[in-house]
């Protein structure tokens, strides 16, 4: 193959024609092993080239998470990525890194648990095995602040050079895992009483996979997403995600050295802001002023503008959904998990057109009941200039009675 593959647009087209084919079942094993020989000879940046162009020509994706696990077995034991830069300690990357030895020694730890099990007879009583294991899968919970920077502050800068594919197709992996996990804990709650037989089932259909989902995921990002953003994200990238990091945690991993990306010396040129009056219509505030009732709204707000990108977001203490300042700037299709993004379209398409002005969804959240409401933004010429988000915890509301008046303060 190497002999007539000589050219980088035919290996790069032949990739792409093998891609869309993994999905068919009935050959997807002689396609796996014949991208095994082309990839070889293809650098991993082509790799993320040819699936970013697949992603932009509309290639279904759902189908692109289906052979995502496939995809990525190929590639195993061959892609040698070597990213220009290399990360140091405290850099975003390095963190990332570290997390990903934590989780796996928890599987490590896990496995060593299923051996326990899967040594005793079918009718031994293993509930208190199954204890442990519980404990380590809560503790695999906390790949989800891991996921949450990768997609609040990661995603959005590759975004921001265009490169969607990657973010969209490890999104949707990411939801994947989230519900397995879920679904692992809630089985994991009722084994405490259970018997090596039943045991052993759990751990073959539904809490091995999980531990092979997270894996794969680990494999992807320090093979493909982590060597492509050294190359891609420069030092104030790197440096507003490092920032940032804090307000959404670490997993099983707490840095202990700070990070400074390099910077040439620059003049100290200092902007006074606080001080700037905001002339409204309906009175004045000055910036400070401004920036404190909106983080003392009784609800958080998010403003999209008419070409769809996040503009604005509140910030108050006790905010109900996870914001970063990476997002601003970002196309909110790009904020929302891949399953959900048609129903963005719509809503945004129904305000865009005057067909609706107002969308509204309640939903319990982490034992509260949140009501979600969006709101076409239009100006005095009813042109529209936006969409705002509006979210707010209803719970204590929702049990009131009667009345109180300000004379019982």
């Amino acid at each position: 193959m190497s002999e007539i593959i000589n050219n980088k647009e035919i290996k790069l087209s032949l990739l792409k024609e093998m891609i869309k084919k993994i999905g068919n079942e009935t050959d997807s094993q002689q396609i796996s092993s014949q991208l095994k020989i082309l990839l070889k000879e293809i650098a991993y940046e082509d790799v993320i080239t040819v699936e970013q162009e697949l992603f932009e020509e509309g290639f279904d994706k759902d189908k692109m998470l289906e052979l995502c696990d496939l995809h990525s077995a190929a590639l195993k034991g061959i892609l040698n990525p070597e990213s220009k830069m290399k990360e140091t300690e405290g850099h975003p990357v390095h963190t990332f890194k570290k997390e990903n030895q934590a989780l796996k020694r928890e599987i490590e730890f896990v496995r060593n648990y299923f051996g326990e099990v899967n040594k005793l007879d079918d009718t031994d009583e293993a509930g208190k095995i199954f204890v442990n294991i519980h404990t380590c899968f809560n503790n695999l919970m906390d790949v989800e602040k891991h996921y949450l920077r990768k997609e609040n502050l990661l995603f959005p800068f590759l975004e921001k050079h265009n490169i969607t594919g990657p973010s969209a197709v490890m999104w949707g992996k990411h939801d994947q895992t989230r519900e397995m996990l879920k679904n692992s804990i809630a089985v994991l709650s009722s084994c405490h009483n259970t018997s090596a037989g039943d045991g052993k089932e759990a751990i073959e259909l539904i809490l091995e996979p999980v531990l092979k989902s997270i894996e794969e995921m680990i494999y992807k990002e320090e093979n493909i997403l982590f060597p492509m953003a050294m190359d891609t994200l420069n030092n104030d990238e790197w440096e507003q995600v490092y920032k940032q990091s804090d307000e959404i945690g670490f997993c099983l991993y707490e840095p202990t050295e700070k990070w400074r990306p390099e910077k040439p010396e620059q003049n100290s040129v200092t902007e006074i802001l606080d001080d700037s009056k905001i002339k409204l219509p309906t009175g004045i505030f000055n910036l400070n002023e401004l920036t404190s009732v909106f983080n003392t709204l009784p609800f958080d707000i998010t403003f999209v503008d008419k070409e769809d990108n996040v503009r604005f977001f509140s910030q108050g203490n006790d905010r109900i959904f996870q914001r970063s300042k990476a997002i601003l700037g970002r196309k909110v299709q790009y904020c929302h998990p891949p399953s959900s993004v048609h129903i963005v379209e719509k809503i945004l398409n129904d305000f865009k057109t005057s067909a609706q002005s107002k969308a509204a969804f309640w939903i319990n959240f982490k034992g509260r009941f949140v009501h979600i409401s969006y709101y076409a933004v239009r100006d005095e010429s009813n042109e529209y200039q936006g969409t705002l988000e509006v979210t707010q915890d209803l719970t204590e509301l929702r049990l009131l009675e009667g009345e109180k008046r300000i004379l019982e303060y």
